[in-house]
């Protein structure tokens, strides 16, 4: 039986936009979608291409198949990229961790969503999303361990910033997976709800953030992320230059409107819905 014949790099990553959401999807999944060079690199492209596109509200991240994806591909990541020396492997590193850091910091509201094996690597696409869905039946896992290396390329942070500590502790060491309700228990991800009902969560949870205003998005996903080190003075001074930052880019605007809905028009309730973004002025 001949050998499929490699997938190109435009068609390592799938993706379209539908009614404000931009669908993104790791395109291999005859191999589980694991992070190539290739992919890598057209993964940071399409993130780039997107980001500043006024149709795109939101951008949920997810995996073609039965994976999210399994981490990065050994062959062509490692091994391949190996052979060619240093420089080979400091640039494969740049173009993986490079999108990773985009997503984290990434103008749009994201969530992953989860539809299958979530492994080593892609610990770091996991957390660069704001909001994290997973189907009950994904599988986690940081096997790094079962073939002699540590979990790396920012796995084993990833799994101590978001879990408490034992339980980080005995994931990286011990090589076990976690389903997608432990993932959920443990603190990996957001929420995990039945395969069947994935998309349909994902796409009320973008329904209801595409309705928000977008640059208090921004500076809120930002300000959440940038605090996480702080101590809470500094968090606090760091929130008040934020919030006079958010008015420079229209934050100022959208305030004053929200006020007026609420208290001219008494059109929406704060604590229970969102005002209507399409009245702001400027």
């Amino acid at each position: 039986m001949a050998p499929k014949p490699e997938r190109s790099e435009e068609d390592t990553v799938a993706y379209c936009v539908e009614d404000g959401i931009a669908w993104v999807a790791f395109n291999r999944p005859e191999k589980r979608n694991c992070m190539s060079p290739k992919l890598n690199r057209r993964m940071k492209a399409v993130l780039e291409e997107l980001e500043f596109r006024d149709d795109v509200r939101v951008l949920v991240l997810t995996g073609e198949g039965e994976a999210w994806t399994a981490g990065m591909d050994l062959k062509e990541y490692f091994r391949e990229t190996e052979a060619l020396g240093l420089g080979a492997i400091r640039k494969s590193q740049r173009e993986s961790y490079g999108w990773f850091e985009r997503l984290r910091w990434y103008e749009k509201p994201t969530i992953a969503m989860i539809n299958g094996w979530c492994f080593g690597g892609g610990y770091g696409p996991l957390f660069g999303c704001d909001i994290a869905i997973a189907s009950e039946d994904a599988q986690f896992g940081l096997s790094e361990i079962n073939w002699g290396i540590l979990p790396g390329g920012g796995a084993s942070k990833v799994a101590q910033e978001l879990m408490p500590f034992r339980k980080a502790m005995y994931h990286a060491m011990m090589g076990e997976n976690l389903s997608g309700k432990q993932a959920e228990e443990q603190g990996l991800v957001t929420e995990a709800v039945p395969a069947e009902k994935l998309r349909e969560r994902v796409l009320e949870i973008a329904n209801v953030l595409k309705k928000k205003d977008s640059h208090a998005l921004r500076a809120t996903k930002w300000t959440m992320r940038r605090m996480v080190d702080m101590t809470y003075d500094n968090g606090l001074e760091y929130q008040i230059r934020a919030q006079e930052a958010l008015h420079s880019f229209g934050g100022a605007a959208a305030r004053k409107e929200a006020t007026r809905q609420f208290l001219d028009e008494k059109s929406f309730k704060p604590g229970l819905e969102t005002f209507d973004v399409t009245k702001v002025k400027g």
